[in-house]
């Protein structure tokens, strides 16, 4: 699980769903992104969706995903 990615949509007070709607994806396609059972990498295209919503800079899904801190 991205628990960095879970406890930021939260702090916005949003569900999967919510933010799925927002980013226009399906919400089946969050849950996959949030709980790690998507392809990596992650589509551009969609990190920078989500991004926008949950407002934080879309290469943070390109780093140590397991802090969701910079690498190096």
């Amino acid at each position: 699980m991205i628990m960095w990615l879970k406890e930021l949509r939260e702090t916005k007070g949003l569900s999967q769903k919510e933010t799925a709607k927002k980013a226009g994806i399906s919400q089946q396609y969050y849950n996959f992104i949030e709980n790690e059972k998507r392809g990596n990498p992650l589509n551009p295209d969609i990190a920078k969706k989500i991004a926008a919503v949950l407002d934080f800079d879309w290469t943070q899904f390109y780093n140590d995903e397991s802090t969701g801190a910079t690498t190096g």
